[in-house]
């Protein structure tokens, strides 16, 4: 993977940050976008490959549209390389745990910092974080276009909440509902180009998507984003990798399981174990994954 180029949006922590790192591992070139690139400073193993030329920062905000085209740009370096990946994890950070029901661990959605309001559950300004920003990504893209791995959620379609466990619905309609109908945005917006259907119920509304948003001249034409894999975790937790145990693919009989659409039944996963899925399966194995929507779940 020495000649892999990518641009990580969301890659200053979680499934973005181990997604990079195992990418760089493997010696593939990682730009990130980053707000604060200082947030690396005492990072040794991301100084090491800063160092080295593998990895660049670039200070900008993902909801500046031009601060996304100067990333791509500097994704390219100076022998213009075409990007190879764009690997989006921008997410809303919402901690809250069920001691009662999974033990001490945390629950978070995995970007930007919420408040909690009673009546809302966890609420960010902007609401449309995630959607803005992929917007930006899709506008910016450069020819030409790169691989592009969007991280979302389960339980975001009316379908895909039917699938949840019973105890997990509450928690998705409640502490969640901002967040995800903000998920639910970037992933119409994803349907939208890719040409993939979505149901008029599932449409976040016009607080995250403008009423004229498919008017964009800049947006991929309808049904021509063709290289495009969402990953839909159930809950996250920051569990341990399990994934690393099992060989070459963790997909048979392996720790996690991924389905096309949705799970049915299934409760969490860790953010190790999807970026593990991320760069194992679908990176690794991008013709066999691409143009799909897969869950993934213990």
């Amino acid at each position: 993977m020495n000649n892999i180029n990518v641009l990580t949006i969301g890659g200053s922590r979680n499934i973005g940050y181990f997604s990079s790192k195992r990418l760089l591992d493997l010696g593939a070139t990682v730009t990130f976008l980053l707000r604060k690139p200082n947030v690396f400073d005492d990072d040794e193993a991301i100084q090491e490959y800063v160092r080295s030329g593998k990895a660049r920062l670039v200070q900008g905000d993902a909801l500046v549209k031009e601060d996304v085209g100067r990333a791509w740009t500097a994704a390219k370096g100076d022998d213009d390389k075409p990007v190879d990946f764009l690997v989006f994890t921008v997410g809303q950070s919402c901690y809250f745990s069920f001691v009662p029901l999974f033990g001490s661990h945390a629950y978070r959605t995995a970007g930007g910092t919420p408040r909690f309001e009673l009546t809302k559950g966890f609420v960010i300004s902007p609401p449309n974080l995630v959607t803005r920003s992929l917007f930006n990504c899709l506008e910016t893209l450069p020819t030409p276009r790169p691989n592009i791995i969007a991280i979302s959620s389960s339980g975001l379609t009316r379908f895909g909440h039917e699938q949840l466990p019973f105890l997990l619905k509450p928690v998705y309609s409640y502490l969640l509902t901002v967040p995800h109908a903000d998920k639910c945005g970037a992933e119409e917006v994803l349907a939208h180009c890719a040409g993939w259907e979505w149901k008029t119920e599932d449409s976040p509304g016009t607080e995250v998507l403008d009423e004229d948003w498919k008017a964009s001249v800049d947006l991929p034409a309808p049904g021509t984003l063709k290289s495009v894999v969402v990953v839909r975790p159930a809950l996250l937790t920051d569990g341990a990798c399990r994934g690393d145990s099992w060989g070459p693919s963790s997909l048979s009989g392996g720790p996690y399981k991924v389905a096309e659409g949705d799970l049915a039944g299934r409760w969490t996963v860790s953010r190790q174990d999807v970026a593990h899925f991320v760069v194992e399966e679908v990176v690794k194995r991008w013709d066999e994954w691409k143009g799909k929507r897969v869950s993934i779940a213990y």
